[in-house]
């Protein structure tokens, strides 16, 4: 397949291009530099916000392009968080209508549940309150705009990544090594995690299954919780976790942004697990005891 990749720069699609290339798909990129190279793709596109991107040619699309989530939540950052999935995946589904597409996987996050304690939330849980579910569903919305074009499209809801290089594990990992790590608030929230191993697996398994529409949790399918995330990251260190970051200080330093890491979201992988695709890394242990990781 001719495959169209926004975000192609980012962290998730620096590990699954390489994969894509391997089955013998070609990548095009979508960029806002028409002239710059990624590694991996075949072709640079131009894309931005409210404008209409060149989709022809193409037989699929992985829409992976968002503007960071990390850092202060000020009302500038809210809108380019909301602006860079939303109107460009609008764009994306704008372009499609007359094209050869015929596939869209597009980026989601467990996001969508918002915070909800214990409960155990398959894909068909309904939609959670605050500001990032009001962004997923929007999102998601637009995305699914596309099945008015014939388009077959599956939604990503991707956790927490984690992976040697890269991600929100490089930000905290140097604070477990030096034996600063420890539970953020209560640790009792639980973490949808999963590693790049298995978001590369999953988006190929929707790509190439046409059988495959709709929501699916990219998660490991045994949650954790933060608890338990900072036990196993401190023993693949080798080093204590005894500082436990108290909820109110967080909320106090990042505001709305502390509710990435303070909201409980018990997201399992019911349909991604009952289409048959096969986890690579199930435990969190082991996913974090590899020496790449540490």
């Amino acid at each position: 397949m001719r495959i169209g990749i926004t975000g192609a720069s980012g962290f998730i699609a620096s590990f699954l291009l390489p994969l894509l290339r391997q089955r013998g798909h070609q990548c095009i990129a979508f960029s806002r530099d028409a002239h710059r190279c990624i590694d991996g793709c075949d072709e640079t596109r131009v894309i931005a916000n409210r404008s209409s991107p060149d989709v022809t040619g193409l037989d699929a699309i992985v829409n992976l392009a968002g503007e960071s989530i990390q850092g202060l939540w000020t009302e500038a950052k809210k809108n380019r968080i909301r602006d860079s999935r939303i109107d460009l995946t609008s764009s994306l589904v704008a372009a499609i209508p007359g094209t050869e597409v015929r596939v869209l996987v597009s980026g989601s996050a467990t996001g969508f549940y918002g915070n909800r304690d214990d409960e155990v939330l398959p894909e068909s849980a309904s939609r959670g309150e605050g500001f990032l579910a009001d962004v997923t569903a929007d999102w998601e919305k637009a995305a699914t705009a596309a099945e008015v074009s014939g388009v077959r499209v599956a939604l990503a809801r991707i956790g927490f990544v984690i992976a040697a290089n890269g991600g929100a594990l490089n930000k905290i990992r140097p604070l477990f090594r030096l034996g600063l790590g420890g539970r953020l608030g209560s640790g009792r929230q639980w973490m949808p995690w999963v590693h790049i191993d298995d978001v590369c697996g999953i988006l190929i398994h929707l790509l190439e299954r046409q059988d495959l529409r709709g929501a699916f949790n990219v998660v490991a399918p045994l949650p954790s919780t933060n608890m338990d995330f900072t036990r196993a990251l401190a023993d693949a260190c080798h080093r204590p976790a005894f500082l436990p970051v108290p909820g109110f200080g967080l909320r106090l330093v990042l505001g709305e942004f502390s509710s990435l890491v303070l909201d409980s979201t018990k997201a399992v992988p019911d349909r991604t697990l009952a289409s048959g695709y096969r986890f690579r890394q199930s435990d969190l242990r082991l996913a974090l005891s590899s020496p790449t990781f540490v």
